[in-house]
C-alpha cells in the first residue's frame, strides 16, 4: 500500500472514529447535532471553516429529510470524498439503530421518557445549542442588518409555526440579503470544497425522483409487503421538513392508520427514540423491526435516509459552483443570518420548553454550559454529568 492509500485509509477510519463518537454520545435532537458538529468539526479538529459549515447547514435546513444527517454526510464528504460521506453517515447512525431494532425485538412496551437521567440529557441539549448559538451568531451576525435578519427568522417562525415556515423565511432572507449585500466583497472566501461531479450530482438527484415515483407503482403492480414498507419509509423520508419530530404523522399515518401496527407500540418507540443519540428518523427501524423484525429494522433504515443521502449528494456540487458567484454571496449572507434566527426558534421550542423546568434545571443547564463553554471539557463528560445531574435532581 503507497503512502497516498495509506493516507486516505487513515482518513477514512478517523471519519469513522468521530462520527461514531459522536453518535454515541449526541443527545436532545437535530439542532443539538448541530451544536455537537461545529464543536467537533469546526472548533476542534478544522476540518471545515465557519462560513462553509454555515453555508452546508443552510443547504440542509431546505432539504427535506434529516438536517443533522445530511451536514454530517456532508463534511464527511469534503473530508473523504463519497466513501467518507457513506462512513460519517454510518457511524452516526448505526448505534442508535442498533439499540431501537434490539429494543422492538426484546422489549415490549419499553418506556424511557420520565427518567431522570433522560431529562438531564435534555439540559445538555440546552448548553450545547446555547454554545453553537453564540459562536455562530459571533461569525454570522457581525453587523446590525444581519442581527435584524437573524431577529425577522427567529420572530417568523416562532409566530407561524407550519412545516413551509422555515423554507419562506430561509427564501426571503436570502432575498434580503441579495439586494442589501448586492455590492458586498468579503475578506474570507470558503476554503473547502465538495468533490463531486456535476455529473455524479445529477445522477443521484435522477435516482431520488425516480424511486419516489417508482415506488408506488411497485407497490400496486406487486402488492409484495417489503415493497410497500419500502415504499412507505422512502416516502416519509423524502417528504418531511423539519426534522425527525415533524416526520412522526407521516410515519403513524402510514403504519398505525394503515394497519401495520397498534397505537401503543408506535408511541412505545417514539418514547425510546427521544432517549436515543443520533437522528430521530432510527424510529423507522424500530417500526421496521416490530413488523418484520431485524430484516424489516434494516430494510426501514435504508429507505428512510435514502432521500436525504441521494438529496445532500446530488445538490452539493451545484451549492458548492453557487456559493462562491459573486452575484449569490449577498443572499446567502442573508441566509448565513437566517440559520441563527432558525436554531434560536429551535433552543426555545422544543430544547428550552422541554428541559427547564425549574431552578435546579436551569442551575444544571448553567454549570454544563460553563464546562463547555469557559473550561473547554470535552462533550461527552458534559454528557455524563448532565445524566448524572439529572438523575440526582429527580430524586430531590
Amino acid at each position: 500500500m503507497n503512502s497516498k492509500k495509506l493516507n486516505y485509509f487513515k482518513t477514512l477510519t478517523e471519519v469513522l472514529f468521530i462520527s461514531t463518537r459522536l453518535g454515541l454520545t449526541s443527545f436532545g435532537g437535530p439542532t443539538a447535532h448541530l451544536g455537537y458538529f461545529r464543536n467537533e468539526y469546526v472548533e476542534q479538529r478544522k476540518w471545515i471553516d465557519e462560513k462553509s459549515y454555515a453555508d452546508l447547514v443552510a443547504l440542509c435546513q431546505f432539504l427535506p429529510g434529516p438536517a443533522s444527517s445530511q451536514v454530517g454526510i456532508g463534511i464527511g464528504v469534503m473530508r473523504a470524498g463519497v466513501l467518507g460521506g457513506i462512513l460519517a453517515f454510518l457511524g452516526f447512525t448505526l448505534p442508535s439503530v442498533i439499540v431501537m431494532i434490539l429494543l422492538a425485538i426484546l422489549l415490549d412496551g419499553f418506556h424511557l421518557g420520565n427518567s431522570g437521567w433522560i431529562h438531564g440529557l435534555k439540559i445538555v441539549a440546552v448548553a450545547v445549542v446555547a454554545h453553537a448559538i453564540l459562536g455562530m451568531a459571533e461569525n454570522l451576525t457581525p453587523d446590525v442588518k444581519r442581527k435584524a435578519i437573524a431577529l425577522f427568522a427567529l420572530v417568523g417562525t416562532i409566530i407561524w409555526q407550519s412545516v413551509f415556515s422555515q423554507i419562506v423565511v430561509i427564501l426571503l432572507s436570502g432575498l434580503f440579503g441579495y439586494f442589501i449585500y448586492k455590492q458586498h466583497k468579503e475578506s474570507d472566501e470558503p476554503t473547502t470544497y465538495f468533490p463531486i461531479s456535476r455529473r455524479w450530482g445529477f445522477v443521484c438527484l435522477t435516482f431520488f425522483f425516480g424511486l419516489l415515483i417508482l415506488l408506488p407503482v411497485l407497490r400496486e403492480a406487486t402488492s409484495l409487503n417489503w415493497i410497500a414498507m419500502f415504499d412507505s419509509f422512502y416516502r416519509s423520508g423524502s417528504l418531511v421538513f423539519g426534522g425527525g419530530h415533524v416526520v412522526l404523522p407521516l410515519l403513524e399515518r402510514e403504519f398505525v392508520t394503515g394497519g401495520w401496527m397498534d397505537k401503543e407500540a408506535f408511541l412505545a418507540g417514539y418514547g425510546a427514540a427521544q432517549a436515543m443519540p443520533g437522528p430521530l428518523f432510527t424510529f423507522a427501524p424500530y417500526l421496521g423491526a416490530v413488523i418484520n423484525g431485524w430484516q424489516g429494522g434494516i430494510l426501514a433504515t435504508i429507505a428512510i435516509f435514502m432521500p436525504a443521502f441521494l438529496l445532500i449528494l446530488g445538490t452539493l456540487p451545484f451549492w458548492d459552483n453557487l456559493r462562491r458567484n459573486p452575484n449569490i454571496k449577498g443572499a446567502l449572507l442573508g441566509v448565513n443570518a437566517a440559520v441563527v434566527g432558525l436554531l434560536l426558534t429551535a433552543f426555545y421550542q422544543p430544547i428550552w420548553t422541554s428541559s427547564i423546568y425549574t431552578p435546579m434545571d436551569f442551575a444544571l443547564a448553567a454549570l454544563l454550559f460553563s464546562m463547555l463553554a469557559f473550561w473547554k471539557l470535552p462533550p461527552w463528560i458534559i454528557v455524563v454529568i448532565g445524566a448524572v445531574g439529572g438523575y440526582l435532581i429527580s430524586l430531590l
